[in-house]
């Protein structure tokens, strides 16, 4: 009994989403009260019906009380998490966002981190029209009712294979990106990228004016390389993960279907003549400085090939997977840092290119007229930062201090308009707002700076937003907009990559399950079961594999105790969180049979451990800790470096899961040396 859903503030339904038996459930409650010979109703009307007390509730105690969450759990023990979506400084006509779960799967903590994750993934793909609630309501419940089930079923899967990643992917438990460790594969395929891929597609004249700034390689959700083009900004960890769970949707991983049986890849099978091979390295260039941290060796691979099998087995992924439609790359908004300034949701084209089923080829490129979204939001900041003002009761100049006030903007934003040209509808409304505000701000004998402002601010944001939705998410979805590269171009780029990986396909695949196993670590860690470490200065985590399919099994084997510890794992991120919230930066607990120990800790550069702070204590309704529905780790980075002046701080975690048989001593010296052996440059390539 699961169901989310999104609503404006009179009951109007902006998107659901229900499992079969919440909608089973509503359809015969509502069903059930239908005369004879009357169809059921539709389903908007009924799950709008259903929840109209409490969205109006919900909108009266924000009201009275300024609150802007609620939870509540029902006599049949259905829990509600209830949010709305204020803006800064806030608006009338908010989104509510709901969540329930009846199930008892799902508790208040997983609700509420399901809506901040919709939230940002809602960001992603609509940008700076949802800083506007009357055009965000727009773009989700459009007028054309085939246009809105396209879309409603897109957010819909979206949502679907986040909460399937977070219940089966430790990457998404933990919310940190996943590397396969191979150090010299990496290396090279990091270079292919950028002295070959990259280099071809931005200077070929079929990329039509746009510029590829990041690429990356799946293998279903780890990540295999990744490069970014010199004056590219970082590409913010989560925003990485919200592109993965993008690429999931549009190719899922069916890990029995899409990887080879580990016994053919590793040993021997068949009755013909076996056959076993190293794939040779291609040849690079070890004098790029552009590959990252450079790291030596590896381990040998061991591949058996039958050929014939191999080509049907092609073949019929071939017919059953998906193309997709080079011609419409998805657009999305991403956070961009240009000289120490964050400029939030700046809009990419995300090109998702299946090399095989489980390995991707992504590539985010910057569209030529990013240029008007920069602008956009540096007048959207100014209005907000001036209606923020004069709401707390500055006026006059006070009410204009700031970093990118009205007055530093105000021949920019003449000149944009003016750019923009008069024949638009939308460029005609922002002209007529924005001559209204001048007259009023700047006329001598007019009311100046003062909270008669206010309303133009907010007339002022909805345009601007306007003029950006119809620059980057009408024109996005027009066929006859050429700012998007070839299919030809885009065809090259597949064949390039899987020219480059055919030799290490199946050992890629098989490796994405078996990244790290516990066989090389129990020797120096005995009774160590299970670890998880994070580095939350680059969002990248180190794990052993916790695989639990018929065919991708892990150490632990498929049998009650794999299950029984990946269900502690997961219960035990769920926890250290807790503990994280109210200032504990370290938790041991033992539980039966079992001990666990999770630890949180600040390095310089050099690594040496610094002296641990106090943690933060965050509210109860506070977002909650991630990287992924809100970036706690970089505010705490922020709020610990304080302290320590000078200095580049890192933020490490550890949780370790061992048998409750070994010495408590003895544990917490294994968690120490594990920290530092995992983070060696000789075992692991943090490129």
């Amino acid at each position: 009994m699961k169901c989310f859903l999104i609503a404006s503030e009179n009951a109007e339904v902006l998107f659901y989403w229900t499992d079969p038996e919440f909608l089973q459930n509503v359809q015969s409650q509502y069903g059930a009260s239908q005369e004879d010979g009357q169809g059921l109703p539709a389903f908007e009307d009924s799950i709008s019906t259903l929840f109209a007390p409490i969205i109006i509730s919900c909108s009266t105690m924000v009201d009275m009380l300024g609150d802007s969450y609620a939870s509540f759990t029902t006599e049949n023990n259905h829990i509600y998490i209830l949010h709305q979506v204020m803006l800064c400084p806030p608006q009338f006509d908010e989104c509510l966002y709901i969540a329930v779960n009846g199930d008892g799967e799902e508790g208040e903590g997983d609700l509420r981190r399901k809506i901040y994750v919709m939230k940002k993934m809602i960001e992603v793909l609509f940008g700076m029209v949802t800083l506007s609630s009357s055009l965000l309501r727009k773009e989700l419940r459009p007028q054309d009712t085939e246009q809105r089930a396209r879309l409603w079923k897109l957010l819909q899967s979206l949502l679907e294979t986040y909460s399937h990643l977070r219940e089966n992917d430790q990457s998404f438990l933990v919310e940190a990106v996943e590397r396969l460790i191979h150090p010299t594969l990496c290396e090279q395929c990091i270079e292919f990228l950028e002295r070959r891929l990259v280099q071809q597609l931005n200077s070929s004249v079929e990329r039509a004016g746009e510029e590829v700034m990041h690429a990356f390689i799946l293998v279903h959700t780890k990540l295999l390389a990744f490069y970014s083009s010199r004056n590219a900004s970082v590409l913010s960890t989560s925003d990485l993960l919200v592109l993965i769970i993008m690429a999931q949707n549009m190719y899922p991983s069916n890990t029995d279907v899409d990887d080879p049986n580990p016994e053919d890849v590793e040993s021997t099978s068949g009755s013909g003549p076996e056959s076993f091979y190293t794939p040779e390295p291609s040849p690079t260039d070890r004098d790029s400085s552009s590959s990252g941290d450079k790291v030596r060796g590896s381990r040998p691979v061991f591949e058996f090939v039958d050929p014939d099998v191999q080509m049907a087995e092609d073949s019929l992924r071939t017919l059953e997977f998906p193309q997709p439609d080079p011609s419409t790359p998805r657009r999305v908004f991403l956070d961009v840092s240009l000289k120490d300034v964050l400029y939030p949701m700046m809009p990419h084209s995300m090109y998702c290119l299946p090399l095989w089923p489980g390995i991707t080829l992504v590539l985010l490129t910057k569209i030529p007229t990013s240029a008007v979204a920069m602008s956009v939001y540096t007048f959207l900041e100014a209005f907000a930062k001036l209606e923020k003002s004069l709401s707390e009761g500055l006026e006059g100049s006070a009410a204009t201090r700031g970093q990118r006030t009205i007055h530093e903007v105000r021949s920019k934003l003449d000149k944009f308009i003016k750019a923009l040209g008069p024949s638009e509808i939308q460029s005609k409304q922002l002209q007529m707002d924005w001559t209204e505000f001048k007259n009023l701000a700047f006329t001598r004998g007019g009311p100046g700076f003062s909270r008669d402002l206010i309303p133009l601010c907010r007339k002022m944001t909805t345009q601007l937003c306007g003029v950006y939705r119809q620059c980057f998410l009408l024109q996005s979805g027009s066929s006859d907009i050429p700012q998007r590269l070839s299919p030809g171009l885009q065809e090259r780029a597949q064949t390039m990559v899987r020219e480059k990986l055919m030799d290490w396909k199946d050992f890629l695949l098989v490796k994405s399950k078996r990244n790290i196993t516990m066989v090389s670590y129990l020797e120096d860690f005995p009774g160590l079961i299970h670890f998880i470490c994070v580095d939350r200065s680059t969002g990248q985590m180190i794990a052993p594999s916790l695989n639990l399919t018929e065919r991708n099994t892990s150490e632990l084997g498929t049998g009650p105790l794999a299950h029984f510890i990946k269900r502690k794992v997961w219960s035990l991120v769920n926890t250290t969180r807790r503990y994280l919230q109210k200032g504990f930066s370290t938790v041991t607990l033992r539980d039966g049979d079992f001990y666990f120990c999770y630890f949180l800790w600040f390095e310089n550069e050099t690594g040496f451990k610094l002296e641990a702070g106090d943690i933060p204590v965050l509210p109860d309704d506070s977002a909650p800790i991630g990287m992924l529905a809100w970036d706690y780790y970089r505010k705490l980075l922020r709020y610990y470096s304080k302290s320590h002046q000078g200095e580049v701080v890192k933020c490490y975690e550890l949780l370790t899961v061992h048998l409750g048989v070994i010495p408590t001593e003895i544990i917490i010296q294994h968690c120490r040396q594990l920290a530092i052996k995992l983070w060696e440059p000789s075992r692991n390539p943090l490129l």
